[in-house]
Formats: structure tokens, C-alpha cells, sequence
């Protein structure tokens, strides 16, 4: 008994795991076009926390708006979207395929990572 709990148990957790969301890693920029005023801001901003499983990004709630951009290697936008502050999923256009960067854009402020699809 105790062998048929703790196999449907491991099975329970390897199909869990896999179906676990990658969060995308994202380095911060600040926009060089700047208004007239006192610069770039002293308190630091941090990352939003986006996560991807296969076309599908998903966003913390209540998270501010960004632009979408996704950009192949040459950096051209291929795909671009508002992500506004209630939407928590964006699906990506299946007929992408390969390495991309993927950039949130808030303000003055640029977020960018890479994701493979």
C-alpha cells in the first residue's frame, strides 16, 4: 500500500513540475530621452515578473501597463501588444518560431529578456 501511495504521489509531482511556468529573466534600462526635470529617479525599479509556457505569457495581477514588443535577431518587432494592468495572459501568434527578445516598455522604462519558441 505504502509503495502504490508514494508512486502516485511521485507521479503526482512530476506531472505538476512539468507542467511548472519559466519565468523570463529581465534586465533593467532606463530611456536616455528624458523630459526636462530631475533625471533618471533614485529609488530603484524592479522587474516585472512574467512567466511563459509555450505561446502563452502569463503576468502577475495587478501589475502596471506595458507595451509588448517581440523582436527576432535583427531586431525588428515582429509582434507588439498593450499589456494593460488587468490582463494577466497574453497569447503569442503560433507562426513565431525560434530565439526572441522580449521587451516591456513602461514610461521610460525597458525591460528585456529572451525567450525561445
Amino acid at each position: 500500500m505504502k509503495k502504490l501511495l508514494f508512486s502516485s504521489l511521485f507521479i503526482l509531482l512530476m506531472n505538476v513540475s512539468a507542467m511548472a511556468w519559466d519565468p523570463i529573466p529581465f534586465t533593467v534600462s532606463f530611456d536616455d530621452i528624458q523630459p526636462i526635470g530631475n533625471g533618471q529617479p533614485k529609488t530603484p525599479i524592479t522587474a516585472p515578473k512574467v512567466y511563459i509556457d509555450d505561446y502563452t505569457l502569463l503576468f502577475e495581477a495587478n501589475h502596471p501597463e506595458y507595451v509588448l514588443n517581440i523582436k527576432d535577431e535583427d531586431d525588428n518587432v515582429v509582434y507588439t501588444t498593450t499589456v494593460y494592468s488587468a490582463q494577466t495572459q497574453v497569447v503569442l501568434p503560433s507562426t513565431l518560431s525560434g530565439d526572441y527578445k522580449i521587451e516591456l516598455v513602461m514610461g521610460y522604462w525597458h525591460f528585456t529578456g529572451w525567450i525561445i519558441l
